[in-house]
């Protein structure tokens, strides 16, 4: 029999995909392979982060993330075991209570499971045609989404990635909403309080409405906008001829939980005529949980709201939405394109969401969130936000009942700021809390935030967003943040 050469080999087995008929069946093996090396790597890391600080990392990934590592010539069919302990072996494991520094939740098994469903049906939202089911699960959960934060029912919106990008598409819709005359000659003001997400700031500047667009609102001793304060300075900014193009208000702020009196906010706006945007990213949450959806009073007066349910919702990133009162606030983002979203198409009831959104391909992230309203409905949700709330409640004691700490403010949401007060004469208190924190990640014991007041004082920060944590939890991370301050002052 005469031998095969090499150009006569057979050719290989085309890898099988992840949809159709045959995708569970393909399926089924590999995910067993991901949780077995989840396992595997959340053994090896054996903490809420790996040990040893950046150098440690990137010497225990250098092997498999080399060019030839990574695009050898032939493949490794042991390639998605060994990446997938590696990733947990080095995450940051938002699961464990020791892990609370971030707006970073750990996501339910749920929302994960429904996600694993998206991933292999692979839907994108720009055209009817290639996510039909999807597109209503959009629409019906932006419609319960609007009810939630009592927008009229003719109100609607997109998902987004994230506060980020709502902050930067409701600027755009207010920029847009104005005539060209005016963008041609005008020098807008952007007003928000001085504690808003720095996107608000990085928004304006991709705008391209100058360095000096955003005005800073100064905050009360709660952190909130003091609304007085934003009414002196829209009628400033105006006679100046910087009109205002936008208010935004925060629900929420990153590092306080502050919540700005809305209904105030909202009224000096109107009274101005200005545009009132909500960036309730983080605070959002609060409307599934009875107790604390009063502090969200006259978010519904809003014109745009930002939220984020992969925060106080839950989900795997990411799963942010901007919601619209009137749907004519998107009119700026309309879009026609022959191959997508033909007009004789949109008659015909081939609703196409590609004018809703700055992007064109886009994941159905509303479908994992649909799921968990679904499963657990706004009683479980409520019953998750209160137990974290509950969680930095009991911190927030803690922290005023030892003498070594100081807490900065009572918690309004689930995030907790304070400091570790040296017992040194002389140390130096901002550079024992920042170096106490960095001593904690080194030994891979505890991932606490760190942040500065307005006078740049550096404070701790607990954000507990993991349901699943105990009081006794709590009190093992803040026994950790004791030991690593007094190491850190001696050292």
């Amino acid at each position: 029999m005469t031998a095969r050469t090499p150009d006569q080999e057979p050719p290989a087995p085309l890898p099988p995909l992840a949809g159709g008929a045959d995708g569970p069946q393909a399926l089924a093996p590999l995910v067993a392979t991901v949780l077995d090396a989840l396992g595997a790597g959340a053994a090896r890391r054996g903490g809420p982060l790996p040990a040893g600080g950046p150098d440690a990392v990137a010497a225990g990934l250098a092997g498999l993330l080399t060019s030839g590592a990574l695009l050898p010539d032939h493949g490794d069919p042991d390639a998605l075991r060994l990446l997938t302990e590696a990733l947990a072996a080095t995450a940051a494991d938002p699961a464990d209570p020791a892990c609370a520094a971030h707006l970073h939740a750990p996501p339910l098994a749920v929302a994960v499971a429904a996600d694993l469903a998206v991933a292999a049906v692979n839907p994108s939202l720009d055209s009817w045609d290639q996510a039909p089911g999807a597109t209503s699960v959009e629409l019906a959960v932006l419609r319960t989404l609007v009810e939630l934060v009592g927008f009229p029912a003719s109100g609607t919106g997109v998902f987004t990635t994230g506060g980020s990008e709502s902050n930067l598409t409701a600027l755009l819709l207010a920029r847009d909403a104005v005539s060209r005359e005016q963008q041609r000659g005008g020098r807008f003001s952007v007003h928000c309080s001085a504690d808003a997400h720095f996107s608000v700031g990085r928004a304006a500047a991709v705008l391209g409405l100058g360095p000096d667009a955003v005005v800073p609102v100064d905050t009360a001793p709660d952190g909130r906008m003091d609304p007085r304060v934003l009414d002196w300075g829209l009628a400033d900014a105006r006679a100046e001829g910087r009109p205002p193009l936008a208010v935004v208000a925060t629900a929420g702020t990153t590092d306080r939980g502050a919540v700005d009196p809305l209904r105030a906010v909202a009224a000096v706006a109107r009274r101005h005529g200005t545009r009132l945007h909500v960036d309730a990213a983080y605070g959002a949450g609060a409307l599934f949980s009875r107790r604390l959806a009063p502090l969200l009073d006259g978010l519904e007066l809003a014109d745009t709201i930002g939220l984020d349910l992969h925060k106080l919702g839950w989900q795997p990133v990411a799963a942010g939405a901007l919601l619209v009162r009137d749907p004519a606030l998107l009119a700026p983002l309309g879009q026609r394109a022959a191959y997508l979203n033909p007009a004789d198409d949109e008659e015909a009831g081939y609703t196409s969401l590609l004018g809703r959104s700055l992007r064109t391909t886009r994941r159905p992230d509303a479908f994992k969130v649909a799921v968990t309203l679904r499963a657990l409905g706004r009683a479980g949700l409520g019953a998750l936000v209160d137990r974290c709330h509950d969680l930095a409640r009991h911190a927030a004691a803690g922290i005023a009942a030892e003498p070594r700490l100081e807490l900065t403010a009572e918690p309004v949401l689930t995030s907790v700021l304070f400091r570790y007060l040296p017992q040194t004469p002389d140390a130096p208190a901002d550079a024992v809390n920042a170096g106490l924190r960095r001593r904690l990640l080194a030994a891979g014991q505890a991932v606490v935030g760190r942040t500065e007041l307005a006078d740049g004082s550096v404070r701790l920060k607990l954000t507990l967003l993991n349901p699943h944590t105990t009081e006794a939890d709590v009190d093992r991370l803040l026994a950790l943040v004791l030991a690593a301050g007094a190491q850190e002052e001696h050292s």
